[in-house]
């Protein structure tokens, strides 16, 4: 059953795919200027180059054969060269890829530390005094915009108090071999001497950026750890487990947290997107170097073939994330597994 469902979720993936796919091969016909040069990225084309290129892309045929060529050039890493920089669209999403991931699963791993925990005592019947704290900050928290957040912990934690840095993700003091892309990991298997000065200096440079875009998932996890914590703690199940004689960290443990945290894991899901798009304002805010500051700069700078290859990493970026909160929802919930069957 389990299988299926993830092959069905893999079939869908192919519809969406494509989907995405045609819609970035329209945007050539939809951006102003000449077609060929925003396929291929190349303002300055010859007539003899013309030529060529008008063969390889299919432009002398109909726009079907010409969306195939397409789905042959991006499955080969051949996505067209950048207006600006003349280089290759996918080298540079690829490198600006891991910078973007590391920053939202340190966001999110934050989140479920800080949000869970305040969201189990807020729940708590025992300890009804924490309930409107704990909803009052997380209002606050879901409220305040996240570019206000960000440029007032900028003022005071950077300017005022000189704790961290603004911008980027390592001081220029460092030069670190790039082998993952992601920064710790390619600081702790590097063998350079300064090797722990740099790990700190790469994490005063991740806590702001982390904290700014975990404020709104922390938040909605807040809230509906709350809520379903109480659903949980008000069934049958629970009061049998505590008329029985155990203790409250005992239900907690063996009958009440993984019901309870089954929604969590499925509001993780829906909000991946907005946390996705979060971290694109927060890339620009912080100038961290991840697709997301690239693709705006592209965007500025009408770059068309890096706005294509960007959309298109984006979309799947987003929906290869739901799909595996859904897998994961679907190994914790044997009743959504027998829902899940039926449908896709």
């Amino acid at each position: 059953m389990m299988l299926n469902y993830v092959l069905r979720k893999c079939y869908l993936l192919i519809f969406v795919t494509l989907g995405v796919t045609i819609f970035a091969f329209s945007l050539n016909y939809l951006f102003p200027g000449d077609v060929l040069s925003n396929m291929t990225g190349n303002l300055n084309i010859s007539p003899e180059l013309r030529q060529i290129l008008s063969e390889e892309y299919r432009l002398d045929q109909n726009v079907i054969f010409q969306y195939f060529a397409y789905i042959h050039r991006i499955t080969n890493g051949d996505w067209g060269v950048s207006f600006i920089n003349d280089t290759s669209i996918f080298n540079q999403v690829f490198h600006a890829l891991p910078a973007t991931i590391e920053l939202a699963v340190y966001a999110l791993l934050y989140s479920f530390i800080v949000a869970l925990p305040l969201g189990i005592l807020a729940s708590d019947s025992n300890r009804p005094w924490l309930d409107k704290p704990i909803l009052a900050l997380s209002l606050i928290g879901f409220s305040m915009p996240i570019f206000w957040l960000a440029l007032i912990m900028i003022l005071i934690f950077s300017i005022n108090l000189g704790w961290f840095p603004v911008s980027g993700r390592l001081s220029l003091i460092y030069d670190i071999p790039v082998t993952t892309g992601f920064m710790l990991v390619d600081i702790w298997i590097s063998e350079l001497p300064y090797k722990m000065e740099a790990m700190l200096d790469a994490l005063k440079h991740l806590i702001m950026p982390t904290f700014v875009l975990a404020a709104y998932p922390t938040t909605v996890l807040i809230r509906t750890t709350r809520q379903s914590m109480q659903n949980v703690l008000d069934t049958s199940y629970v009061k049998a487990a505590k008329a029985k004689g155990l203790s409250n960290f005992q239900v907690l443990k063996r009958h009440a947290l993984r019901n309870g945290l089954l929604p969590v894991i499925q509001m993780l899901g829906i909000h991946f997107g907005t946390l996705i798009t979060l971290a694109m304002v927060t890339e620009v805010i912080f100038s961290w170097p991840g697709i997301g500051l690239w693709l705006v700069d592209a965007i500025h700078q009408r770059d068309y073939p890096a706005i294509q290859g960007g959309l298109m990493v984006m979309s799947g970026m987003v929906f290869v994330a739901t799909i595996i909160f859904d897998v994961i929802y679907m190994i914790f919930d044997p009743l959504a597994r027998r829902h899940g069957h039926g449908k896709i």
